[in-house]
């Protein structure tokens, strides 16, 4: 069977977000100049630097993924999350049921009620 090693996001500065994400998941960092990576224990969530990268557009423009965290109080992990860099955008398309915040360099993320 085969499985998912790692997810690869393009940004301009691979440090800044796996410090960013590793404040918000733990896990452990392995990182030089043009890619970073943080081992969550199941899978990697790694980071390489694109020359000239732009964040996605918010709403509209092209779309790109994004993760969802699962959380126990959303409004507490949104509190925090914006403490350690993160932004909640104007445009809020999920009402009561998540939140959208962008990471230090614009790339969207949802924070959810745990299930």
């Amino acid at each position: 069977m085969n499985t998912i090693s790692a997810l690869v996001i393009d940004c301009a500065a691979p440090d800044r977000l796996v410090t960013f994400y590793q404040k918000v998941l733990g896990g452990e960092v392995s990182s030089d100049p043009d890619f970073s990576s943080l081992n969550t224990g199941r899978m990697s969530l790694s980071f390489q630097r694109v020359d000239g990268y732009e964040p996605p557009a918010w709403p509209g423009g092209g779309k790109h993924a994004h993760l969802d965290l699962a959380v126990d109080d959303v409004q507490a992990a949104v509190d925090e999350l914006v403490s350690l860099g993160a932004s909640r955008p104007e445009h809020q398309p999920g009402g009561d049921g998540w939140v959208v915040l962008r990471d230090p360099e614009g790339h969207l993320f949802c924070v959810a009620q745990n299930s």
